[in-house]
């Protein structure tokens, strides 16, 4: 990894150093996500109540900068100002951005109600995932308790895939640890505290993430 990455991981035990034990769990994931990202994978996210507005902000993290510049692919830069030349160009190549490709599975209004209706509720997770996911994609699966059917229903066809599946629950892994490639379990049982913790377990990952893909080379 790179020393920047190292120092946000560092960051991360001083300021929450009852979740130490995640350390080694997390240095893996990052290594596998990055892995994955660079020969072309997305990362594909869910979770219920709470967990899927955390869903959409890991997904939003993603798409665009979060905490370092993403400076455009000078290729397609190059390729753009051939086609639009002119002042659009200076806009475009000002405010578009890098960004990891994520969908937040939660954000599918028209399917998950029709699905929901037409066929279950609880599998309308997995039915995106089998669309989705490839093997070369990340899961990542919110669930405090680890025990919510429709992300574990979606975990157990990423899995099938060959998708690298990461949960982030609370203490115990519920269901959910039978099937992680990486378990994240906040040392807590208590929905609201698990919720918490999960905040900076995701923006640890989407740092380092960021960082390893566009940051500089140290």
């Amino acid at each position: 990894m790179k020393k920047n990455t190292e120092a946000i991981i560092q960051e991360f035990k001083e300021n929450y150093p009852e979740m130490i034990y995640l350390v080694e769990e997390l240095n893996g994931l990052i290594e596998e996500m990055i892995n994955r990202i660079k020969q072309g994978g997305k990362v594909l996210v869910c979770g219920n109540g709470g967990s899927s507005s955390d869903s959409e902000h890991i997904v939003g993290e993603f798409l665009k900068e979060f905490y370092i510049k993403r400076p455009l692919n000078k290729e397609f830069l190059d390729k753009f100002l051939d086609r639009f030349p002119g002042e659009t160009y200076e806009y475009i190549s000002e405010k578009l951005q890098e960004g990891i490709p994520a969908i937040s599975l939660v954000s599918q209004t028209g399917f998950l109600s029709a699905y929901g209706n037409d066929v279950s509720y609880d599998m309308a997770y997995a039915q995106q995932v089998y669309v989705y996911g490839n093997e070369k994609d990340i899961f990542i699966g919110l669930s405090t308790s680890g025990n919510s059917s429709n992300v574990y229903y979606a975990a157990m066809i990423a899995k099938t895939k060959g998708i690298f599946v990461i949960s982030l629950t609370g203490e115990t892994g519920g269901k959910l640890k039978n099937v992680s490639d990486a378990l994240l379990n906040a040392p807590s049982q208590e929905t609201y505290r698990v919720q918490e913790y999960h905040l900076p377990l995701y923006h640890l990952i989407c740092r380092a993430v960021e960082y390893e893909i566009y940051g500089d080379e140290i």
